[in-house]
């Protein structure tokens, strides 16, 4: 008589074989996650340091009231984000961010792209002149002002040149409209070099069949900059754009070193005037505030480039 077959019981089965059967807590899952999070660690702790942290504490000066020279410190609520609106210089502020940042904007990706075309062509010299114009970036900009805001005295560099072919120059940094032109000249002949990199490199990965088949077709070389390079581009278009309006933004040097955000508040951008009010006025809390509007402007700009990138971004679904 044959016993019946009976089924092991796991419960009884020895306690080493239990666990030799249990999958490793240290998969290469795991072990690709915890590599992940250490190599983001330090950029984490820098933006958790130097951005997230001065975000909180603006937010919180903006809601109070605070004397660095005697300690004090008085929660005031919205009255800082109320005297927006009270403040008569504000508007000049704003017009003058607004006038400078579109010219810095407009003149550097124009320039910029303009010197890249002319650059990417093969002919003698065109390593010296990509180098010619790259240089200024690497120039402190404290330096790079200096220089200029000699140059561009009454009785400057450029006066001089321009009184060799029978013009009297004006006082370039004492009038309002010439000031602001300077500014951005000067802010612009500094930070082209960079679009300049950015668009060369974009150029010469378009592919050189692209140029071979619109010219069989008959296309001419507006056609083809239109059609083909600049679709091909258009990332890299998007890029500078956010670089460059968000580095208008914050240009800071260039005013303080020039003009000082004169004469009157012909050439006071946004972020010249929370360093005065924070600083040079003792206004921490009014300083912030400005401060916070600030940022809100440049993650709108971002957030609104970003959005329409789908439009006019060539690859983008």
């Amino acid at each position: 008589m044959k016993t019946p077959a009976t089924t092991p019981d796991a419960s009884r089965a020895p306690t080493g074989a239990r666990s030799a059967s249990a999958p490793p807590f240290w998969t290469s899952r795991r072990r690709d996650v915890l590599a992940g999070y250490l190599f983001i660690a330090p950029q984490l702790a820098g933006v958790v340091l130097f951005v997230l942290i001065p975000v909180g504490l603006a937010i919180w000066y903006s809601l109070s009231d605070w004397n660095v020279f005697t300690g004090e410190q008085t929660f005031v609520g919205t009255d800082n984000y109320a005297a927006l609106a009270d403040d008569p210089q504000l508007p000049s502020v704003l017009w003058a961010t607004a006038v400078f940042c579109v010219g810095v904007v407009i003149l550097n990706i124009g320039l910029g792209l303009l010197l890249a075309v002319l650059l990417n062509r093969r002919f003698r010299g065109a390593t010296f002149f990509r180098t010619l114009f790259f240089s200024p970036v690497v120039v402190s900009v404290v330096a790079w002002t200096l220089v200029w805001g000699f140059l561009l005295q009454d009785n400057g560099g450029v006066n001089g040149l321009l009184g060799t072919v029978g013009i009297t120059g004006p006082n370039w940094l004492q009038h309002g409209d010439t000031a602001m032109v300077s500014v951005i000249f000067t802010q612009v002949i500094r930070s082209v070099g960079v679009n300049m990199v950015l668009f060369l490199a974009a150029l010469q990965g378009v592919p050189s069949n692209l140029y071979e088949a619109a010219r069989i077709d008959g296309a001419g070389s507006r056609v083809m900059f239109t059609r083909i390079t600049l679709p091909l581009i258009s990332p890299t278009v998007l890029l500078t754009s956010i670089i460059t309006i968000v580095g208008a933004l914050q240009s800071f040097a260039q005013i303080a070193v020039l003009t000082g955000g004169g004469p009157e508040l012909s050439t006071t951008v946004l972020v010249y005037y929370v360093f005065q009010q924070a600083f040079e006025f003792n206004h921490i809390g009014y300083g912030s505030t400005l401060a916070l509007m600030l940022l809100s402007f440049v993650m709108l700009l971002t957030l609104l480039q970003w959005q329409l990138r789908r439009k006019w971004v060539f690859h983008e679904q």
